[in-house]
């Protein structure tokens, strides 16, 4: 369409403030906004501040938000931020992107058979991609733990995720209780930080699921009950043996003999084999009131395979659909969503000489841009996370 070039004298005059007097007027308003921020610190208090754990001021002041009335206006401001902020489509990731820091020898194979390469849904697949790398202490030459990386669809190449794989029968999984999360406080059997004797036997770490204001499920661990548990929600669920399970919840507030822990988070994303057709719901009562579930942002998931192998699934743009295609992918046939956003999903292993306390020296992020450095869990955090650690009879014999 062409643009048709009119007189000045035909627009109406547009009074503008002088330079000088815009500059004071910004100054100003940002004073201001400045002065309503530190009011809001202010009443927040100094437990705001002393919140444990390495998140940022930042953080902690967005979950006081949060935790006070204002989750509606947070997810609101995520919601336009993230909307704003898509990630790129094409492109290729850094060349050592695809490649796991870690690596071990492994001498012998497990009670489950190595998991298959994982086929990439990005053509053509790139070095390493899909691979499987066996990471973790040894049991007698045996590894606890693979991890592969991979782009997490064909459109945006430029990004990573990262997969891990737990062979369940070497490992026993722990939920650990954070200062916050569950509310109700404690004590809890197993409270941040990761001390011995588990540190010494540790081989992961991971986020668990949204605040339980959000995840509308339950919270049961270790014989006492946090917030009611609800039929129908996805359950992360660990045996007294330590044996973990994906599960749709269906025993209401009754926990069968031989469950030490049912922690809920929204609905099943997989179900025997099938993924959720409620993925692609825009309806946030079904997939929790903070970022949309079509938004593209860093999202976790954690599954069941068929012969009773844990996968953990994280990684920047995906959405609840692309998610559960990812768990799917790698095997899943029950899954779930865990924490979302950068600051809460992280996935640590750690390679080191069993029976000697790992460290954050001896940790490793799964995918090369993860926010949080390894010694999240090594110190005192907000957030309840699982903690996967060699079985003491193996790690002893």
């Amino acid at each position: 369409m062409s643009t048709v070039q009119r007189s000045a004298p035909s627009r109406p005059r547009i009074e503008r403030l002088p330079r000088r007097r815009r500059s004071r007027t910004f100054r100003l308003v940002r004073a201001v906004v400045l002065v309503v921020v530190l009011a809001m610190a202010s009443w927040a208090g100094i437990g705001t501040v002393t919140m444990p754990g390495s998140a940022s001021l930042g953080v902690k002041f967005v979950e006081w938000v949060r935790g006070h009335g204002g989750a509606s206006f947070v997810a609101f401001l995520e919601n336009t931020w993230y909307a704003i902020n898509q990630p790129p489509t094409g492109g290729k990731p850094p060349r050592h992107a695809l490649t796991p820091v870690g690596h071990v020898d492994a001498t012998a194979s497990g009670p489950l058979p190595a998991p298959a390469r994982v086929i990439p849904f990005a053509k053509p697949p790139l070095a390493n991609e899909g691979v499987w790398t066996p990471e973790g202490p040894l049991v007698n030459g045996v590894p606890t733990l693979y991890v592969t990386l991979m782009r997490p669809d064909p459109i945006h190449t430029s990004l990573v995720a990262g997969v891990a794989w737990m062979d369940t029968r070497l490992l026993r999984f722990i939920q650990y209780a954070g200062a916050q999360e569950p509310p109700g406080g404690g004590p809890w059997p197993y409270m941040a930080p990761i001390t011995n004797p588990v540190a010494a036997d540790l081989v992961a770490a991971f986020n668990s699921g949204f605040r339980m204001q959000d995840a509308n499920g339950g919270y049961y661990a270790y014989g006492r009950t946090a917030v009611p548990l609800r039929n129908g929600a996805a359950s992360f669920v660990i045996s007294t043996s330590g044996v973990p399970t994906i599960e749709t919840w269906t025993h209401g507030n009754h926990v069968p003999k031989g469950i030490a822990v049912v922690r809920q988070n929204l609905i099943p994303l997989i179900s025997n084999g099938r993924i959720n057709p409620l993925v692609n719901s825009t309806n946030f009562a079904i997939w929790g009131a903070t970022v949309g579930n079509q938004l593209l942002v860093w999202r976790s998931g954690v599954g069941i395979t068929r012969n009773g192998a844990l996968v953990y699934v994280t990684g920047p743009g995906l959405s609840v659909a692309s998610l559960a295609r990812l768990l799917a992918r790698v095997g899943a046939v029950n899954a779930m969503e865990l924490d979302i956003n950068s600051d809460w999903t992280d996935f640590f292993y750690f390679n080191h000489q069993l029976g000697q306390a790992a460290s954050p020296s001896d940790g490793y992020r799964l995918v090369y841009d993860m926010l949080r450095p390894p010694q999240r869990y090594f110190e005192g955090t907000a957030r309840d996370f699982v903690v996967a650690e060699v079985r003491p009879s193996l790690a002893n014999g």
